[in-house]
């Protein structure tokens, strides 16, 4: 597999139609996935995620617990790739647009590391647009 990210937010995406808990990542998960992760519990689109021991030769794999409303609708109602291992996409800070009904979050990987668009525009650091989140 190549496209560790898109798998995580594939997976994700079909818990949340199928109204699960929780779903569990690939045993591989590389560390730009755990800071998604990281950025995604920061910001509320889900409740947290924790490390399991699977198989002690594949290693362990990672739960992620998904958010719902009261209502019980999916706090994440869209996400998606921006920048794909086929198409990078680089914005400068004055060309990054803003989030879809500013409700939304995008997460920028900058040379300060991954960080949210408005943290982006904050600190006036540009790089490359990984994903949307809406």
């Amino acid at each position: 597999m190549q496209d560790f990210l898109g798998d995580m937010f594939t997976r994700i995406k079909n818990g949340h139609r199928a109204r699960l808990g929780a779903v569990i990542l690939h045993h591989s998960t590389p560390q730009l996935c755990l800071r998604v992760l990281n950025i995604l519990t920061e910001e509320g689109y889900i409740r947290g995620y924790h490390k399991i021991v699977t198989n002690k030769k594949k290693g362990s794999s990672f739960v992620v617990l998904l958010k719902y409303d009261t209502n019980g609708t999916p706090v994440i109602q869209s996400m998606f790739r921006v920048s794909k291992p086929t198409r990078r996409v680089y914005v400068s800070i004055r060309s990054l647009w803003k989030p879809k009904n500013t409700t939304g979050i995008f997460i920028i990987s900058t040379v300060e590391g991954l960080m949210v668009d408005r943290d982006a525009r904050q600190r006036n650091l540009g790089g490359e647009v990984l994903c949307g989140i809406y």
